[in-house]
């Protein structure tokens, strides 16, 4: 699996797992019906807590992007929705980070231009 762990980061450990393989689901490197690595297996590769990768496991699920099978383990679904939850949560997270641009000087077109840039590795 293609996650990298940055042990130094201020972003939680099971925040990484869950963002890291939302972009791989957008990349098109994680795929419907793709079987994730055990829990365990995870941790193991890691040196991390079991409870730090069903935390992000679970909130993965929660949101939609995997489901839970008894014998295959969790499986890449796709079943996450833009909803009115999904849209306030989304404009929590963003806000900060445009607000963060436009102090430091960004034009909206230079902002744009970044978010156009991203957008366009999702569209494989």
């Amino acid at each position: 699996m293609f996650l990298k762990i940055e042990f130094e980061s201020e972003i939680p450990i099971y925040v990484q797992i869950r963002n890291q393989i939302v972009e791989g689901i957008a990349l098109g490197k994680i795929k419907e019906g793709d079987s994730l690595p055990s829990i365990r297996q995870l941790a193991g590769d890691f040196g991390i807590n079991l409870h730090t990768v069903k935390k992000a496991f679970d909130i993965l699920k929660d949101e939609g992007y995997l489901i839970v099978y008894r014998r295959k383990g969790y499986v890449v679904c796709k079943n996450a929705v833009v909803d009115e939850k999904f849209i306030e949560n989304y404009k929590n997270q963003i806000s900060p980070i445009l607000a963060d641009a436009y102090c430091r000087g960004m034009t909206h077109e230079e902002i744009m231009k970044i978010c156009g840039e991203i957008l366009r590795q999702f569209k494989g």
